[in-house]
């Protein structure tokens, strides 16, 4: 049957005179770039390698566009981008703009913004989540505690739901800065002070869990993660306090951990690695829990810890070794065996977003500055830097051989061959 197929395909090429285009051997695979860190919400792209090197030989710029401020990453999908920003401090814009041009294709908005405690003033007053897409619908987390669903053909709006109305809650004193995930029918998201799920087609609430009544001192700065540990589907999620795995027909805890943390920055999205899910904090340290489910429940044991904190960036893990991006600005590497820090850099930028191919790092500081970096645990490796933007705190995306760097005003795509 295979043979039959190959037989096809090869005599339509020659009839047509189509030629494929060829990359390391086979067309790269234009992998969407769905959601909050990636495909795998993982940082992580198969199918396809990072480039060997940066240079302007290399890698190319094909285009760039400006735009308002933002901290959310861009959406990728085959034909077009999708993007957010807060315009004039009043109204979140949304844009859908062609992927080969930049040209804009739809526009969406809506009243929405707010203003941050003087003290968080540097991270600015404007949308911080990033969508998720589905395929058909863009699922868009507004700073002031509003999830709103698009059609994502036409930019129009098919429902939202304002947690803060709906739910009775606090306002986020922070936004809405944790991103959407959907899982088959439904959207988790971290809002209304707590963990809920959405009907992804209507908007209904399905149930809300692990209250942390909003406000300052709630509403969760982690991002929720899908995964199935120990046999058992469940979701990952970090809040302000706490790491917890949440059954995601009911709603019901299944376990929860304390993690401390200075005033509840817990921010990085947890990671799994086989039964064990890896996380760290600012102001705590860095840890690694073994949960098993036995007759009685479940329980989670403490594998190790240590004194590593991270700040924002989330890890890839690769090999059994998780790469991560510190508070004190360094980059390390720890085996997840023991917990052992392989080896740790001088100081970079402060927030790192990273994307890994399983052999090669990926990584755009705040500053603008694009690394390349081996994944090797007995050393590190900068292979590349170069300096794409001035400013960037959104989660750099790849798909097939193009790079999309949202910068806070403009969004550039690079391009290598």
């Amino acid at each position: 049957m295979h043979n039959q197929q190959s037989i096809r395909a090869a005599c339509f090429i020659l009839m047509t005179g189509l030629v494929p285009l060829l990359s390391w051997g086979t067309e790269p695979v234009n992998q969407d770039w769905s959601q909050w860190r990636g495909p795998s919400r993982d940082g992580s792209i198969t199918g396809v390698q990072l480039p060997d090197s940066l240079s302007q030989k290399n890698l190319k710029k094909v285009w760039q566009v400006k735009l308002g401020p933002s901290y959310s990453g861009p959406i990728v999908n085959a034909d077009r981008i999708f993007v957010t920003e807060t315009q004039d401090k009043k109204k979140e814009v949304v844009r859908a703009l062609d992927r080969k041009t930049g040209q804009e294709l739809w526009k969406q908005d809506w009243q929405g913004a707010m203003a941050v405690p003087f003290f968080a003033k540097a991270n600015g007053d404007w949308i911080r989540a990033t969508p998720a897409f589905d395929g058909e619908r863009l699922y868009v987390a507004g700073i002031r505690d509003v999830l709103v669903c698009l059609d994502a053909e036409s930019g129009e709006e098919l429902w939202r739901v304002d947690f803060v109305k709906k739910m009775g809650t606090k306002l986020p004193s922070f936004g809405f800065a944790s991103s959407p995930l959907v899982v088959d029918d439904s959207v988790y998201v971290q809002a209304g002070g707590g963990l809920c799920k959405v009907d992804k087609m209507t908007g209904e609430i399905k149930w809300r869990t692990l209250d942390d009544g909003g406000g300052m001192f709630g509403s969760a700065f982690s991002s929720p993660y899908y995964a199935e540990i120990d046999g058992v589907p469940q979701l990952i999620v970090q809040t302000r306090t706490k790491l917890a795995g949440v059954n995601p027909e009911d709603g019901k805890v299944l376990w929860e951990r304390k993690i401390p943390a200075f005033r509840g920055m817990n921010i990085l999205t947890p990671t799994v690695y086989q039964n064990s899910i890896f996380t760290s904090s600012y102001g705590g340290g860095s840890f690694l829990f073994n949960a098993k489910k036995n007759e009685s429940g479940w329980n989670l044991d403490e594998t190790w810890n240590n004194k590593t904190q991270a700040y924002m960036s989330s890890p890839n893990i690769i090999n059994g070794h998780a790469y991560l991006h510190l508070r004190n600005q360094r980059f390390t590497c720890i085996d997840l065996a023991t917990g052992k820090a392989r080896w740790t850099t001088t100081p970079y930028g402060k927030y790192w977003s990273t994307v890994t191919d399983g052999k090669k790092i990926l990584a755009l500081d705040q500053k603008g500055e694009l690394l390349l970096i081996n994944a090797n645990p007995e050393k590190f490796e900068l292979l590349d830097s170069r300096k794409v933007a001035e400013d960037s705190w959104a989660h750099i995306a790849v798909s097939g051989n193009e790079i999309f760097v949202r910068a806070l005003n403009d969004l550039a795509v690079y391009r290598w061959e």
